[in-house]
């Protein structure tokens, strides 16, 4: 059987993919920065290659023996002191893992897109149907419609690449940036203020890698959103707090929603000052923009044809809440 090579395994959709692909009893090759840390975060049997999307030598490198490859590694944040970044790692890495796949003759390249690159109205529930033919707002989904379109590229070309395409994903696999895990965290914690305004599209990373590995035969050129369902971040946080119950055994006090006209006043305070401070600003203005969108991905199609059934956020956010327990993250009361 031929190896599977997966990019992004340390990180929350590609340690999923990684992981699933074990279960399958399927040999399993992941692309690392770091092996020592990647060691802590995959299971024993994922072969560790040091080497980075960016650098074409360690992808030729970890493509030996190689029939399929999940391309899941990318930057999922909404700012960096250097922009560039993006484009060094979202699109250029993109690119080498292309050219590589195609040296090596792979039969298969799963890619691990965004919702971002389709358009959509707010509240209006949209498909794969419509690409935005628009650039959009931030460095990031730039570079993810970029690093889109070569996939695209190449699969007229030939290579028989399928595309994936996550809303926000939560659940039990790492991640170092900001998003659904973070903020179901500092709400336990009661470290949140206030809540921001806007809705966020959810599924479970667990559910993301089954999507991913159903997907992996279907004809090329594919796509599939993988998305389970829409919360208004109030709601959401109600969700949040319910798990917290069930699993912790507290009560979370939810906090108020902070109006948009304030919320947009601190982010352009925040991104100002971020181009004099080098850091984070504390309200990305593309994180604000995303949940003001209404962006209301359906998974209709990878339903129907690929059979993807994923859990409710109930279930996931009980499931969630354990891991984090367990790793640390947070502790049970007493």
């Amino acid at each position: 059987m031929q190896t599977t090579l997966v990019t992004g395994a340390t990180g929350n959709v590609g340690n999923a993919i990684a992981r699933a692909l074990v279960d399958e009893r399927r040999p399993v090759r992941a692309l690392v920065r770091d092996p020592e840390r990647a060691r802590r975060l995959l299971p024993d049997a994922v072969e560790l290659v040091r080497g980075d999307v960016t650098e074409p030598r360690s992808v030729a490198a970890a493509m030996a023996g190689v029939g399929t490859v999940f391309h899941a590694a990318g930057l999922p944040e909404q700012w960096l002191p250097d922009p560039e970044t993006f484009t060094r790692v979202n699109v250029g890495g993109t690119r080498n893992l292309l050219e590589a796949s195609r040296e090596a003759g792979v039969t298969r390249f799963v890619y691990t897109s965004t919702i971002d690159v389709f358009a959509w109205h707010p509240g209006t529930p949209f498909d794969e149907s419509v690409l935005d033919p628009a650039p959009k707002h931030t460095h990031y989904e730039r570079s993810k419609q970029a690093a889109d379109r070569l996939v695209q590229d190449a699969v007229d070309a030939g290579l028989p690449a399928v595309f994936l395409h996550p809303s926000a994903v939560y659940g039990t696999s790492p991640t170092t940036s900001p998003g659904v895990n973070d903020l179901l965290c500092r709400l336990v914690k009661g470290e949140i203020p206030m809540l921001l305004p806007g809705t966020m599209p959810v599924v479970f990373a667990d559910d993301v890698a089954r999507g991913h590995l159903a997907a992996e035969h279907a004809a090329p050129g594919s796509r599939y959103i993988l998305s389970e369902s829409v919360w208004a971040l109030p709601a959401l946080a109600a969700e949040m707090a319910a798990a917290a119950r069930a699993v912790l055994g507290i009560d979370v006090k939810l906090p108020s929603v902070l109006p948009e006209l304030v919320a947009r006043g601190v982010s352009w305070v925040t991104e100002t000052l971020s181009l004099l401070t080098r850091r984070a600003p504390l309200l990305p203005a593309g994180q604000l923009e995303f949940l003001l969108s209404g962006a209301t991905p359906v998974a209709d199609r990878a339903r129907r044809d690929l059979g993807w059934r994923p859990q409710p956020l109930a279930d996931g956010l009980r499931s969630t809440l354990r891991w984090l327990v367990e790793r640390g993250a947070l502790t049970r009361p007493g």
